[in-house]
């Protein structure tokens, strides 16, 4: 029995997801535990037993049905994410909502999935090559068309997770190291050009120096050199088109203390939670940066500052190697696998799992601006919630049918 468990059932995941949501509700609990608890909490248990049965329902499809099913379930979100344009219900100046009755669905949470879906079935092709121009543009296609339609919400958290889904799939599935630098460098250029002139300067000279090595096509290197120098030359200018509000956390971003009370606020008090629960922290319910409300929305995008500082480094340094390990598994599935499909697969799921992560702790350190990324199994969220447990059940069904080509 144990060897059929073993061979079948990937029970380490499944433990460390187990881990992860009852850490999650746990804080949860404790950040709206003054007034909403009954309330925030009784819906993510709900949501949880949803999950759950989610999780299970993927992680026995037949393995060719999940493929089978990619590309008609990649229309069906690119429809529901038109559609929410349209009918879709706006919260926090983000159209990214379904009403359904007393519960909303967001489908860009969704689109993730399918995403990774159709990406994976189309770059395990025997004909396709992404040294070739055309099959390249076809994937970043796939990419670019939910991404262009969540920024229209406008919902930028969200999209700059497929970018970090994207690229650790290019690498898997074999792009050159001049493509994977040729696609990262106007971002990098972009973001350093906000902290000045000579951050973009050193950064302009990095990713010319390492285009110029890699010795493949140089006319596009001379190319993608041009492109990066205007990206951060315009950077100012699409700056200047940004939303207030996109404008203040990005100046927060660079220095919370020009705006300790607006923009910078929910960054200072996160920054002071994580500092202050100290080794062991001050104890479960007894966090006063939690417990005393300093930090707007706790329980969603700063969830990860609660068990840091009711349980110290001993709870955050917890969370993070679940979460580390959450990723080594998807990476070792990936590598394990004998199909393609699975592999590639398995990478893009642990890439947006990466990314999240990535955004939403880097968000609570104040290294990264605040986009509204959710912690994976954590953050409180029932369609951000239930796409974590579906993408956990897709690797549970990866592990079962490793061994198939």
């Amino acid at each position: 029995m144990w060897n059929y468990i073993r061979e079948y059932f990937d029970y380490r995941t499944f433990l460390i997801v187990t881990a992860l949501t009852a850490i999650g509700l746990l804080s949860i609990y404790s950040a709206t535990y003054d007034a909403r608890a009954s309330e925030i909490f009784g819906r993510q248990l709900a949501w949880v037993g949803i999950g759950a049965f989610a999780l299970l329902v993927v992680m026995l499809l037949p393995y060719r049905l999940l493929q089978f099913l990619s590309v008609p379930s990649y229309a069906l979100s690119i429809a529901l994410l038109v559609a929410v344009l349209v009918m879709g219900k706006t919260v926090s100046g983000s159209t990214s909502w379904f009403n359904l009755g007393t519960l909303r669905l967001q489908p860009s949470e969704f689109a993730k999935i399918t995403t990774a879906l159709t990406l994976a079935s189309y770059l395990s092709r025997s004909d396709v090559s992404l040294r070739r121009v055309n099959n390249l543009a076809v994937a970043a296609g796939i990419v670019l068309l939910p991404m262009v339609l969540i920024m229209l919400q406008p919902d930028f958290g969200t999209a700059l997770i497929y970018i970090g889904m994207f690229f650790p799939v290019l690498y898997w599935a074999g792009a050159s190291r001049f493509t994977l630098l040729s696609l990262l460098a106007p971002g990098v250029v972009a973001l350093a050009a906000l902290f000045g002139t000579t951050a973009f300067l050193l950064a302009v000279l990095a990713f010319g120096f390492l285009l110029y090595i890699t010795k493949e096509n140089r006319v596009i290197a001379a190319l993608v050199f041009s492109a990066m120098v205007l990206i951060g030359i315009s950077v100012q200018f699409i700056y200047d088109g940004l939303k207030p509000y996109q404008q203040k956390r990005i100046a927060a971003f660079l220095d919370p203390a020009v705006d300790p009370r607006g923009a910078g606020y929910n960054i200072l008090q996160s920054k002071v939670a994580i500092g202050s629960g100290g080794l062991l922290g001050k104890g479960f319910l007894r966090g006063t940066q939690t417990q005393l409300n300093f930090i707007p929305e706790q329980w969603t995008d700063f969830i990860f500052c609660v068990p840091a500082e009711e349980f110290g480094f001993l709870g955050a340094g917890t969370v993070l190697l679940l979460l580390i390990l959450l990723l080594l598994r998807a990476v070792h599935l990936a590598s394990a696998a004998k199909s393609p499909y699975a592999g590639i697969l398995a990478i893009a799921i642990g890439g947006t799992f990466a990314s999240h992560i990535v955004v939403n702790i880097g968000m609570s350190l104040g290294l990264l601006p605040v986009v509204g990324v959710p912690l994976p199994f954590l953050s409180y969220g029932g369609s951000s919630l239930l796409a974590n447990m579906i993408m956990a059940g897709i690797l549970l069904n990866l592990y079962a049918h490793r061994k198939e080509y």
